[in-house]
């Protein structure tokens, strides 16, 4: 049984180094693996076979005193837990996300002004950006009045803008 559970140990303290070190044998190697350690031969897919292998093994061990059921149960297990951490970090590594907003997402957009804009300065308008309320520096060609309906002509800055007030 002790060699069961110090396979189980090893397996978890496997993907603690995996976690901590990752890269770092492919930074120090200067790309001469690449690939290799992908897909099957990932050290977190290792880590969860080797582990599940340790612990199913003692625990068939302990429970039943089966010797080679033990180790046949390892694998068994050893097997769907690499397969599930093989597809787990797929899904990861593959998940698509919606692009990032950008500052000229913002033209054309409407808003209303939080803090009056000046003609010489920055007031504040209140913009939906990605589905969210963002509160932006504003700068308009003539004076706009706090709670005025604006669009954006353009996108200044990452944090300011350029509007003008809508007419009705």
């Amino acid at each position: 049984m002790g060699l069961y559970l110090g396979l189980g140990i090893a397996g978890v303290v496997l993907l603690a180094l995996a976690l901590i070190l990752d890269g770092v044998l492919e930074g120090l190697l200067d790309g001469v693996l690449d690939g290799v350690f992908d897909g099957w031969l990932s050290l977190p897919v290792m880590a969860g076979f080797v582990s599940m292998f340790g612990f199913s093994g003692a625990i068939v061990l302990g429970a039943t005193g089966l010797g080679a059921g033990a180790a046949a149960a390892g694998v068994v297990a050893g097997i769907a837990a690499g397969w599930l951490t093989w597809r787990f970090s797929r899904a990861l590594m593959h998940d698509q996300t919606a692009d990032t907003p950008r500052g000229d997402d913002l033209v054309g957009t409407a808003g209303s002004v939080v803090t009056a804009i000046p003609a010489d300065g920055y007031g504040e308008v209140l913009l939906r950006l990605a589905g969210q309320p963002v509160k932006f520096a504003a700068k308009a060609a003539a004076p706009v009045q706090r709670g005025a309906e604006v669009w954006v002509e353009a996108a200044l800055s990452p944090t300011s803008v350029r509007v003008r007030p809508v007419e009705r």
